[in-house]
């Protein structure tokens, strides 16, 4: 048996570059697959048989009985590739050290807080068919408050990441979330020790590779030119809506 084998199934979005950054990051060697949401294919039979949430991203890889495992949801994949590849701790720190608790602490923060408060505040700032102050106000404002706890904490950081002496998954797991702050409403800004960090992960090696997975990440260049900002926002609300309306007539 041979390992790794790993195939990545992903797209151009927040979530979906944390896992090539951190595949970057240990240099493992895996395949892509791009899955074009605008075509729905995270709905497709056979997606839907290895992430049965419909979403991105996805991995499936040979575990070590020589069985395929799938796995999906991007925090529990980089614990996964943390605790299967990274035996150097080059993006993790040993099981049962503090670290590795302080770690999880701002893993979970991310997928529990920052991704779907942000998440919602870029659909009510982009892509809902009208503009819902509540709905905007409600989710920026939320994010903006997180964003605030990211500071403080940043603040305090003698080695200017989110945990101990170097990067770990809690770091990869905002990092694109953070970048594309201005598409949520955002002012980056307003944040010092947060925008700090986001460029000095932006100047790693493995983000660099690793974001422009599975297609150009060009967020922060669309944001200075607010004619392509109303481009791409037009384009994506209109998949956005008519995947809404197929998740509801076939309960996914």
């Amino acid at each position: 048996m041979t390992r790794p084998d790993i195939t990545l199934y992903t797209a151009q979005t927040p979530n979906g570059i944390k896992i090539s950054m951190a595949l970057e990051e240990l240099g493992l060697p895996y395949k892509v697959e791009k899955i074009d949401m605008s075509k729905n294919v995270q709905k497709e039979d056979w997606f839907l048989e290895i992430n049965p949430n419909g979403r991105i991203p996805a991995l499936t890889d040979t575990f070590s009985d020589g069985q395929k495992i799938r796995l999906f949801e991007s925090g529990g994949i980089l614990q996964y590739l943390a605790e299967q590849y990274d035996p150097d701790h080059k993006i993790s720190f040993p099981k049962g050290s503090r670290e590795y608790y302080e770690m999880n602490n701002w893993l979970f923060f991310q997928n529990a807080g920052v991704g779907p408060m942000q998440g919602q505040a870029n659909h009510f700032s982009r892509y809902a068919p009208e503009r819902i102050e509540y709905g905007v106000n409600r989710y920026v404002n939320e994010s903006r408050r997180l964003y605030g706890v990211l500071d403080k904490h940043l603040a305090k950081s003698k080695s200017g990441y989110l945990v101990g002496d170097h990067v770990s998954i809690a770091d990869i797991s905002h990092w694109g979330w953070i970048a594309a702050a201005g598409w949520a409403g955002i002012d980056i800004e307003e944040f010092p020790h947060l925008k700090a960090w986001e460029e000095r992960m932006a100047q790693r090696p493995a983000t660099e590779k690793g974001r422009h997975v599975p297609s150009p990440h060009t967020v922060k260049e669309v944001l200075k030119d607010k004619a392509a900002t109303e481009k791409a926002a037009a384009e994506s609300r209109a998949w956005v809506q008519q995947g809404m309306k197929e998740d509801a007539k076939n309960n996914l």
